[in-house]
């Protein structure tokens, strides 16, 4: 999405918007990841566990979850003068999967952020955005009482193709949290020039 305004001068000015997907499984933090780092106050459609569907949420490991997303998170983030990302965060139940194509649509690539304590709970994201050729990064939530994990264990526990990146992150700290969007940005880039490339040559 590309928009014009105009900057302190008068003049226009180019300013880049680039949708972004944050995915992984339920309870993994992607909520947290999006609220830790939009500029604008996020939005949330966050609904409280019920009893009847606590047989399908898993809580096990995640003291403390009472609420689970049951449409999208959204924010926005400022990267640099020109360059916006909106963030989309997907629900992480499968029987709310059927919304993944839709926020998929013209996404420059997705944060597959991933729990070593649940890492199972990523083969899903992982396989949805491999066969659909859309750009990943793999973010390891480095919370209280998560064992680090070097990220070659990570990418081998999870057979990531060779060159995904995978990086450790604190989805609660904006700064770092900032980095990872900047490793998929990056990451998303040189695989849409390499794929132009290819198709031209």
């Amino acid at each position: 999405m590309v928009s014009e305004h105009s900057d302190a001068t008068g003049g226009d000015q180019a300013a880049l918007a680039l949708k972004i997907l944050v995915a992984g499984g339920f309870g993994v933090g992607k909520t947290t990841l999006v609220g830790a780092v939009s500029e604008i106050r996020p939005l949330r459609t966050e609904e409280l566990l019920s009893e009847a569907g606590r047989w399908m949420d898993d809580t096990g490991g995640l003291d403390g979850k009472t609420t689970t997303t049951v449409a999208m998170d959204f924010g926005r983030i400022t990267i640099r003068a020109g360059l916006s990302l909106y963030l989309f965060g997907t629900p992480g139940q499968d029987r709310f999967w059927f919304l993944w194509d839709e926020l998929a649509q013209g996404a420059l690539g997705a944060v597959v952020l991933a729990d070593t304590r649940r890492l199972e709970d990523s083969f899903p994201a992982v396989d949805y955005f491999e066969h659909r050729h859309v750009p990943f990064v793999v973010a390891v939530n480095c919370f209280a009482g998560n064992r680090t994990h070097a990220a070659r264990e990570v990418a081998r526990a999870l057979d990531l193709d060779d060159g995904t990146p995978v990086v450790l992150c604190d989805a609660r700290d904006r700064n770092s949290s900032k980095e990872v969007l900047i490793s998929l940005v990056e990451y998303a880039g040189r695989m849409h020039t390499a794929r132009l490339l290819d198709s031209v040559g």
